[in-house]
């Protein structure tokens, strides 16, 4: 028995209760989780604006330590630390053979088989197929990179999916270049990232834009020059900050309509739209054939920051030993199981960045 936040029904509150792990079958792994970083999209698989078969645990920005491997695993062995990989590539279809295995057709199988049960034998589902918010749980074997053991697990448990997204996004969609001009509007874990990330690449100005003042001080101890509170003036005070144009480079990184719009509209003649956030289904966004015409932007949805953790992992931990890089910054508190559901409420009242699950060693 190992303990677990259960999501036992979308829009419920998760319960903390103990569920049965059984041995990794073949090209499985059974992880120890050290940490769990609480994603926006936890909270979104959780009150059903996200798809996920129930009853799950959900979690999926972890890392931890090898326990147990099943038949034909190579990869990793007992003892080695590993990041859980959410969307694992399966390196042979179209999209991976065209270089693009954040767009894997397969990503998601795991997501569909259950990989534990509670303690009366119902199925239980891994959240996006890593199930992390529990003590230990099991993951096909693209889903557990192996990392150094230099690298504190708890820092690297953010890099599973905030810092993957929002690096990825600044340095694989977008490019970004030395002296191009940033907005990121929303700077929970993943805009905080896409902060970090763009002030590596050497971008200026890079403006910070959020709904909550209180994030000031955290965006411009993150890389922001800049911060503004979210409003309808809030394109038109970008544009007086670069020179009347609007920024190269716009981020997205809430997923919502009027984010999404306040991105574009921030943008110059020419510039490039990148939307980070994950939105519902039903959130509609819309455009002027005329205005797409007329202001020749480029607007691109950006899936787990353009990565692939085999490669973008090892160099994030490059940027994280260099000092560039400083993921524990983006942690505002850590939390057990039982903290989840206010962490969730943190997050949907605006109120600080990562909330770290950390378990017991």
């Amino acid at each position: 028995m190992v303990r677990a936040a259960v999501l036992s029904e979308q829009g419920k509150p998760l319960q903390v209760t103990d569920i049965v792990l059984p041995e990794p079958g073949p090209g499985r792994v059974r992880v120890r989780v050290v940490a769990a970083g609480v994603c926006h999209s936890d909270l979104s698989l959780a009150n059903g604006t996200l798809r996920q078969p129930v009853p799950a645990v959900l979690g999926h920005e972890g890392a931890g330590v090898v326990l147990s491997v099943g038949e034909g695993v190579t990869s990793v062995e007992h003892g080695d630390h590993v990041l859980l990989n959410w969307a694992p590539p399966c390196r042979s279809c179209w999209f991976c053979d065209a270089g693009e295995p954040y767009l894997c057709e397969r990503a998601a199988d795991a997501v569909e088989i259950p990989h534990a049960e509670l303690a009366d034998g119902t199925a239980l589902y891994p959240g996006l197929g890593a199930g992390a918010f529990a003590e230990e749980t099991i993951v096909p074997e693209r889903g557990a990179v192996k990392i150094p053991h230099d690298i504190p697990l708890e820092q690297a448990a953010v890099l599973g999916c905030a810092v993957l997204t929002g690096a990825g996004a600044v340095f694989n969609t977008a490019q970004v270049r030395p002296g191009q001009s940033v907005v990121v509007v929303g700077v929970g874990g993943v805009g905080l990232s896409v902060l970090q990330a763009a002030r590596i690449a050497g971008a200026g100005p890079i403006i910070a834009v959020d709904t909550s003042a209180a994030k000031a001080d955290l965006a411009l101890a993150q890389g922001a020059t800049d911060f503004l509170v979210s409003d309808e003036t809030t394109a038109k005070a970008i544009r007086k900050l670069t020179g009347g144009r609007g920024v190269d480079i716009a981020f997205e990184c809430v997923g919502h309509p009027a984010a999404i719009r306040t991105a574009w509209s921030s943008s110059r003649r020419g510039g490039h739209v990148v939307v980070v956030g994950v939105g519902s289904a039903k959130a509609k966004v819309e455009f002027s054939a005329l205005e797409l015409y007329y202001f020749g932007r480029t607007l691109t949805g950006c899936l787990f920051g353009s990565t692939d953790p085999d490669v973008d992992v090892p160099r994030l931990l490059d940027l994280v030993r260099s000092g560039q890089l400083d993921v524990s910054s983006l942690v505002t508190a850590t939390t057990d199981l039982d903290g989840i559901e206010a962490a969730f409420a943190d997050m949907r009242d605006g109120r600080g960045a990562r909330t770290l699950v950390r378990f017991n060693p």
